[in-house]
């Protein structure tokens, strides 16, 4: 029996997410894509490729469901001809960047569902319905340089990040203890030009005094391509000591 890899990217629609999904259409890879909305595109290159592509239009602000469906669905997989399965928590919103005292209640709701709950809930969905399998089992969530350092009106991202970080730490130790533990890192990618980057150089100056730093990283160039940051981000899931850290940054 040929073994496949089975890889699951949250936010695979378009930046980051996209590069790495489309990086990972190669024969004998099974890619499941969570996002609002489907790509075409990604499809046929899937079918060029000879790749197997689920594409599921879900909201991850309602993270419940999702991670009910995830569960679900990797319960009915044949476990036995999966080699290596991944979870890639990738999705994630900055928002409308201003104050805490100036934030609207859903938006900042809506923030920390999908940047923090949602990972939460589809990492236990994952661990737990591949619990017994033979598969090596990886998750990888991608964090920011700001889940470590602070920055102002940047709370709910700031928030997510770093709740990401911990309870990878947490995960990490309770893996450890478990037959055939799933080993996870939350990574920081590096600064990359996708729309958050528009989105915070586009952001009211009085409301985001640091508006004019994300305006210097693209004028100076110093921001990596979606697909350069996807090449390395997917290098560092391959590598022997993966999980050996379970917060990095790819830089590093």
């Amino acid at each position: 029996m040929t073994l496949s890899s089975l890889t699951i990217i949250t936010g695979a629609s378009r930046g980051l997410g996209r590069a790495m999904a489309e990086q990972l259409l190669q024969p004998g890879q099974r890619l499941l894509c969570i996002s609002r909305r489907s790509d075409e595109a990604l499809a046929g290159r899937a079918r060029a490729a000879g790749a197997e592509l689920l594409q599921w239009q879900l909201d991850l602000s309602d993270p419940v469901p999702a991670a009910a469906r995830l569960e679900a669905w990797l319960a009915e997989q044949d476990a036995a001809s999966i080699a290596q399965a991944s979870l890639i928590n990738n999705a994630g919103t900055v928002g409308r960047p201003r104050p805490l005292s100036e934030a609207v209640a859903s938006e900042l709701a809506q923030a920390l569902r999908v940047g923090l709950e949602a990972p939460m809930l589809l990492t236990s969905a994952f661990l737990g319905a591949t619990k017994g399998w033979r598969a090596q089992r990886k998750v990888l969530n991608i964090s920011s340089g700001l889940g470590r350092n602070a920055m102002g009106s940047q709370a709910p991202y700031c928030a997510a990040k770093a709740g990401m970080d911990h309870f990878s730490r947490a995960v990490a130790l309770e893996e450890k203890l478990a037959a055939n533990g799933a080993r996870i890192v939350s990574l920081a990618p590096g600064i990359i030009d996708t729309d958050m980057q528009v989105e915070l150089r586009g952001a009211e100056a009085d409301m985001f005094p640091d508006r004019a730093r994300f305006e210097k990283f693209k004028s100076e160039g110093l921001l990596d391509s979606p697909s350069a940051a996807a090449a390395k981000i997917l290098a560092y899931l391959q590598r022997a000591d993966y999980g050996v850290n379970p917060v990095a940054d790819i830089r590093d």
